[in-house]
């Protein structure tokens, strides 16, 4: 459950006695809990090909905590890894007999991420997504038989915690159980296909609405015998998914009804969202908090292991189109760029005084739409927002009392001993040209570092002074931006 204390309300310091609206504020006297490094985690992992040790560093150098395992298998091309019939490839086969497995690239992809990333492991038991159209479905179809994959999904955890088929006992503690098996023609597939979410005549759409329910049905089957399969044999670990395609309310209803019915608890519930709203986001922490404790499930924990920014639609982000492509790759507001990285250290932020318990930033390759760098190596926007937050969460680990503004988001962390103190503002699309912090508890005429990121530079160094315990911070212009500010007494 959350480690910290969440902050429902703050005294604003400097707040107007007229309703104007409150200055952003940081009281470095004022702590209010822990910063958790399991809200910083990712997809990216290292991979088994054409990944030189820059390319591990550059992991390193953003500072997650954990990664996810999920489409891992798509980025490390023609290597059989994570996915659950890569590893037992031959379903007919005897699922308690070790020799039928095929663990040896997942071994190698799996310590690569531990012992030279230092990441810890996050394994999603099941596929990858398969964009392969309407009714093509190899590797996503819905499983025929539910307990033979239960006991694959058994074997997998016994050998990379119980040293079993010449396996380890890396104590990996989240399990998660598929993924998205509410999306459409892609992970939770009939094998005729899942029908058309856009129809408009009647009888299609009523065919689609069949088609969907049916597929939820089995799903929650599926997840209650795998669930219970795994918890059996191993009850140290915690066990629950699905990773849905956003806060499903429904589908997470019936899901949650039939764990009860069925007498058994998923230790957590994981859901993603693509999105440019952040409010969007924090609603729905609130929702799944809600949902998990009106079935009795107050230990359930809430996992976000996919989210990125979407500033337009995934069909424009694929268009061939010049002129859309344009939009969508270049200036402040592209896929990659300065808006996208301070929407993630707004997020970021926020999540440190939530409910969550975990997230997982998107993508897992490194280079491309998904990634944190372009075409030709180059670290994007993303990477060096990422870096500044992996900077703070290595180097303060107490949370202090801190207030933002509309569009505004601080911040405010100190280390063990209070002699260093750090403070994380994001201006995210508020359209101000100047930005100012009210900062208490430290000294007022204290010296700090300044590291700007904004849409002309990369985390540049400067200097800037506290007066009367006032900080203006240095905007270039009414662009998003992010500084992160470091005291030391």
């Amino acid at each position: 459950m959350v480690a910290g204390i969440a902050l429902f309300a703050v005294a604003l310091l400097g707040a107007a006695s007229d309703g104007a609206e409150p200055s952003p504020f940081a009281d470095f006297g004022r702590e209010t809990g822990r910063i958790r490094p399991e809200l910083h985690s990712s997809g990216f992992g290292p991979q088994i090909c054409s990944c030189p040790q820059s390319a591990v560093d550059d992991l390193r150098s953003m500072g997650f905590k954990a990664a996810r395992t999920h489409d891992w298998a798509l980025v490390n091309k023609a290597e059989r890894v994570c996915d659950y019939f890569h590893i037992f490839p031959l379903m007919r086969l005897d699922a308690k007999d070790p020799e039928n497995y095929v663990f040896g690239p997942t071994d190698y992809l799996l310590r690569r991420t531990r012992e030279e990333a230092g990441l810890d492991v996050f394994f999603r038991l099941g596929a990858s997504i398969e964009h392969s159209g309407p009714k093509v479905h190899f590797n996503t179809l819905v499983p025929e038989d539910f307990d033979k994959v239960a006991e694959t999904f058994a074997g997998t955890i016994r050998h990379y915690n119980r040293g079993w088929a010449g396996g380890f006992e890396w104590g990996i503690k989240y399990w998660e159980i598929w993924n998205e098996p509410d999306g459409v023609n892609t992970m939770w597939c009939l094998p005729d296909g899942d029908g058309d979410r856009s129809a408009k005549d009647p009888e299609t759409k009523a065919e689609f609405e069949r088609r969907s329910s049916r597929r939820r049905d089995l799903f929650c089957k599926f997840f209650v015998t795998c669930l219970r399969r795994i918890k059996s044999e191993f009850p140290d670990v915690k066990v629950g998914g699905p990773a849905m395609c956003k806060m499903n309310v429904p589908y997470f209803t019936a899901l949650l009804k039939a764990c009860k019915e069925a007498g058994i608890a998923p230790d957590f519930i994981s859901w993603h969202h693509y999105t440019k709203d952040p409010s969007v986001v924090m609603d729905a922490i609130e929702k799944g908090r809600s949902l998990c404790d009106s079935f009795g499930f107050g230990e359930c924990e809430l996992i976000i292991n996919e989210w990125h920014y979407l500033g337009s639609s995934f069909a424009k982000l694929r268009s061939t189109d010049p002129a859309v492509k344009k939009r969508v790759w270049s200036g402040p507001a592209a896929h990659n760029g300065i808006d996208s990285s301070c929407f993630n250290l707004t997020l970021l932020s926020k999540f440190q005084t939530s409910k969550l318990d975990q997230a997982y930033f998107y993508g897992c390759n490194p280079v491309g739409s998904w990634g944190y760098k372009n075409d030709l190596g180059e670290k994007n926007k993303v990477y060096y927002g990422l870096k500044a937050f992996g900077d703070l969460v290595r180097g303060y680990p107490v949370l202090c009392a801190a207030g933002g503004a509309d569009g505004v988001t601080v911040l405010a962390a100190k280390s063990e001993d209070g002699s260093r103190k750090a403070l994380l503002v994001t201006d995210y699309r508020s359209g101000r040209r100047e930005l100012s912090v009210d900062v208490a508890g430290v000294e007022s005429d204290a010296e700090c570092e300044v590291t700007v990121h904004d849409y002309k530079s990369d985390l540049e160094r400067t200097k800037a002074r506290l007066d009367g315990g006032r900080l203006a911070l240095p905007k270039r212009d009414a662009k998003s931006a992010a500084f992160l500010v470091e005291f030391q007494n």
